[in-house]
């Protein structure tokens, strides 16, 4: 899964400057496992329906267990319900599978012998490969990034004020969109028990 695991490598590098939540993150790496299917003809997109296609040519085993989860009988499965299943915990899913594969490293935060580990990208051909599509802005990566608030701050972009790269295949598009609007939801739940909270504790300070 090409841009899905580029994508990660993204959050990561400290060029992104910004965190990016897990909960976000899994969303656009579903999304990202989508297009690369899309790209690889494994599915079409029929309307916001993803319907599968011809036997895949897959190479590594997260690509294997999201073309296992394919809904493969009408009606197909629409892209918003993909996004949210296939991305529970995904993104821990994809920390695993680069850890074991030795492209991320844990180091131990400070001098302390017993801090707290961090993880680190390994310096090889697969995270060149990732800085090399996010520096070019190829436009699907970027769009993605920018859907977990990574980018959407860089000055070199004047002639487009909402930052948006341009999507030739319509395909593509509506996953981005799909991704931005499922981002966006998660969000808005966040808030929603941050204020439920707050007025919990409110209640109880009050008696």
């Amino acid at each position: 899964m090409t841009t899905a695991k580029d994508l990660f490598i993204i959050t990561l590098h400290p060029g992104a400057k910004q965190p990016v939540g897990q909960g976000d993150l899994s969303l656009a790496l579903a999304g990202a496992e989508l297009i690369d299917l899309i790209d690889a003809g494994t599915v079409t997109v029929d309307d916001d329906r993803i319907v599968p296609g011809g036997p895949p040519t897959l190479d590594d085993r997260l690509a294997v267990e999201a073309v296992a989860g394919l809904t493969r009988q009408p009606p197909y499965e629409q892209i918003d319900d993909w996004l949210w299943r296939r991305g529970r915990d995904l993104s821990a899913a994809y920390q695993t599978a680069l850890e074991q594969d030795g492209e991320l490293t844990r180091k131990r935060s400070g001098g302390a012998p017993f801090g707290s580990r961090r993880v680190e990208l390994v310096d090889t051909p697969a995270r060149r490969r990732a800085v090399s599509r996010w520096e070019e802005k190829e436009p699907v990566l970027y769009a993605l990034a920018l859907a977990v608030g990574i980018g959407s701050d860089r000055p070199d972009r004047p002639d487009r004020p909402d930052d948006e790269p341009d999507l030739a295949d319509d395909a593509v598009t509506a996953v981005v969109a799909a991704v931005h609007d499922a981002v966006m939801e998660l969000e808005a739940v966040r808030q929603r028990r941050s204020i439920e909270g707050a007025a919990f504790a409110n209640l109880w300070r009050g008696v």
